[in-house]
């Protein structure tokens, strides 16, 4: 079935037509400091938080996802979109989209981008329930945040399929009924 709610940062055939939802996807938690990485697989709709990337400069942050992309052979890149609660960007945004946009030229896989406000909150609320605080829950809070965000895009697919099914079962009573 064709995912047609999700599109990648890059618009060519090529690459949309990577949006097959089959594969392995790897999403990120960009940050200033700090990139939260997460694993998940389409088949299974289930995000894992992978790591942390904690590199200082770009080329050493691209180096260590380089070591990522080889590793676990993604299908696709998610990468969390910060946003204010309102929905305006603001500086971070603008880097992170920069970060998307050299994913997209250094891998030449599909980019998608979503909506991160708030997955923040929710990894730091996960990982209270779990019973971890204080430093612990800082060295987990953006693996944890790039799982969120990972499973709002399979979410997100989830959601289309059910509808796009929906559709098709309404349209074969309709046809059974004429």
């Amino acid at each position: 079935m064709q995912i047609t709610s999700i599109r990648a940062i890059n618009n060519e055939p090529a690459i949309q037509a990577q949006l097959n939802g089959e594969g392995t996807v790897l999403g990120f938690d960009f940050g200033e400091k700090r990139i939260g990485v997460s694993l998940g697989e389409h088949m299974l709709g289930i995000a894992h938080p992978l790591t942390t990337i904690n590199a200082e400069s770009n080329d050493d942050r691209f180096k260590q996802i380089a070591e990522l992309v080889s590793e676990w052979k993604p299908a696709v890149l998610v990468v969390g979109l910060p946003l204010s609660l309102d929905g305006e960007e603001h500086a971070v945004t603008l880097l992170c989209k920069k970060f998307a946009r050299r994913l997209d030229g250094r891998f030449s896989l599909p980019v998608v981008m979503i909506d991160e406000r708030l997955s923040s909150v929710e990894a730091g609320s996960t990982l209270t329930e779990m019973g971890i605080t204080g430093r612990k829950q800082k060295t987990m809070l953006d693996k944890v945040a790039a799982q969120h965000i990972l499973q709002s895009y399979f979410d997100r697919i989830a959601q289309e399929i059910q509808i796009q099914e929906n559709q098709m079962r309404e349209n074969l009573h309709k046809g059974q009924h004429q």
